[in-house]
């Protein structure tokens, strides 16, 4: 198999010359599962597990592989098994906090080029959806494209879209319906040998039927959405790496109905970019925006130039970043004192 066509570059073949020089090859995931994944590697597609020493030495879900991760490996190709040792430095990384109540991350695809942020614009539409995804998207170093779905389930596309350029200020949209095959050819500039795309959506937006029209053969399973609401059935229920054969890749992932943030200051600066740049406006340099003479943020709302809707999630966003920084803080703290913890009775044995 061709890594390039896979995403390997001259950069990360330098990253990895330590590790070729041991023997070892690299391979990318396609697929995680229990603990078990699926690799392309030069030898083909092999199944993999991490190594005694990984385990042992990981502390956290990001010292794991992930769906787009690149990895070092010894490959048994009588077996088409291998073990995996390290995980090259990744380029970009989305990630959102663990859904439910614990403080955890969870890496949802890495190494990618591109996000496809998914929206179907039937009544699912949602832009304080899409500004959490824009947010997470801006935070992982890929570069966020809109894509608007089921364009042949809505009557007012327009006003979708004018709802949309309030809170997507400089991100390219697309609108398409996979249904008719309208719109599909806009995106194939995107999906380009050795890039990666990444597929992120609610249930039901559209993401599998999308996979399969861009591939050209139906490889996701896809099913219909509610009938009443609109709402979509999960269809895809893990994150997998697809090589498209006009070249490029694509990982699709299962509809997320829990969105939270994951250390996301930066991402919300430039989804907020409007905000906070009035903010850099204020009187004051300390000004909370609750009254204060001089508000720059105050006056806008007032002359209708900046909305409650957009504001009020802007500072909910704030908070809620903030809490999760606490709560990362008190973490790592139990983390560093776990890790000290296993040495130590390591090093008694």
């Amino acid at each position: 198999m061709n890594l390039t066509e896979l995403g390997y570059t001259n950069e990360r073949n330098e990253q990895a010359s330590e590790w070729l020089e041991k023997g070892y090859v690299p391979g990318r995931v396609t697929l995680e599962h229990k603990g078990m994944y699926t690799l392309l590697t030069g030898f083909g597609e092999v199944k993999g597990e991490i190594s005694g020493k990984m385990r042992f030495e990981s502390s956290s879900r990001e010292d794991y592989p992930a769906v787009g991760d690149w990895v070092m490996c010894d490959v048994r190709e009588s077996d088409q098994a291998a073990t995996i040792h390290s995980i090259l430095p990744r380029s970009s990384k989305f990630s959102r906090k663990m859904a439910g109540v614990t403080t955890e991350e969870q890496i949802i695809a890495t190494n990618i080029d591109t996000v496809f942020l998914v929206n179907a614009l039937n009544n699912d539409f949602n832009v304080r959806r899409i500004e959490r995804y824009l947010i997470m998207a801006w935070e992982s170093g890929a570069n966020p494209v809109i894509v608007l779905s089921k364009a042949d389930l809505c009557e007012e596309v327009q006003e979708r879209v004018n709802e949309l350029e309030t809170v997507a200020f400089g991100v390219p949209y697309h609108i398409i319906s996979a249904q008719n095959r309208e719109g599909l050819d806009e995106l194939t500039q995107y999906v380009q040998d050795g890039k990666t795309v990444a597929l992120l959506g609610s249930s039901g937006a559209g993401k599998s039927t999308l996979v399969n029209s861009l591939f050209g053969s139906d490889i996701q399973k896809v099913k219909e959405i509610r009938e009443g609401d609109d709402k979509g059935k999960h269809t895809t229920t893990h994150r997998e790496l697809f090589l498209m054969p006009q070249g490029g890749l694509m990982i699709d992932t299962p509809g997320m109905r829990e969105l939270q943030l994951w250390n996301s200051s930066e991402g919300l600066s430039e989804s907020f970019r409007d905000v906070e740049g009035l903010a850099e406006l204020c009187k004051f340099r300390d000004c909370q925006h609750e009254g204060e003479p001089g508000c720059a943020v105050n006056a806008a709302i007032e002359l209708g130039e900046l909305t409650d809707e957009r504001y009020s999630a802007y500072k909910k966003l704030q908070r809620e970043l903030a809490y999760l920084e606490r709560k990362n803080n008190q973490r790592a703290q139990q983390q560093e004192k776990a890790k000290w913890k296993k040495i130590t009775k390591s090093m008694r044995r």
